[in-house]
């Protein structure tokens, strides 16, 4: 298992092929959701995940927030398979590439409500009350990134 970090134009059509897969099996097909899950934000992304015999196994994917100069927002985060500890690597790994690559003051992201636990022990801090998007309850949490180092 290996980690790679890319911008969109650095993906292979393979990797993007294996990203999309990944992202329609967790989000649209498990989650039994109708939603365009391709959208703009892909080509100005920075794209993170764990793959594995060719396969993507943990997927997030990171880009400016929109009118916070700073501020990275980190989206379309998943495991393909739960249980062993990938996604909380992949999590870790992903903070850490995203802080060397893109040097954010801090990372947003809007979590669903069981999702809130997994994002605090990486030292996200919910900042909102619920809201909803496509029919589910999110929180949106920050990642304050220490800029002293």
């Amino acid at each position: 298992m290996r980690l790679i970090a890319k911008d969109f134009s650095q993906l292979s059509k393979e990797e993007l092929y294996e990203i999309l897969k990944a992202r329609q099996e967790v989000f649209v097909v498990e989650q039994a959701r109708a939603y365009q899950d391709l959208d703009e934000l892909d080509y100005e992304s920075f794209h993170v995940f764990y793959e594995e015999d060719d396969r993507v196994l943990a997927y997030l994917r990171a880009f400016l927030k929109e009118g916070e100069p700073g501020t990275i927002q980190m989206s379309r985060v998943l495991t393909v398979e739960r249980g062993n500890g990938i996604g909380g690597k992949l999590l870790k790994d992903g903070i850490a590439a995203i802080v060397e690559e893109k040097d954010p003051e801090r990372i947003y992201l809007e979590a669903k409500n069981f999702a809130v636990g997994f994002y605090e022990r990486e030292g996200f801090q919910a900042v909102s009350d619920e809201f909803e998007v496509d029919g589910q309850a999110h929180v949106a949490m920050v990642l304050e990134i220490n800029q002293d180092n």
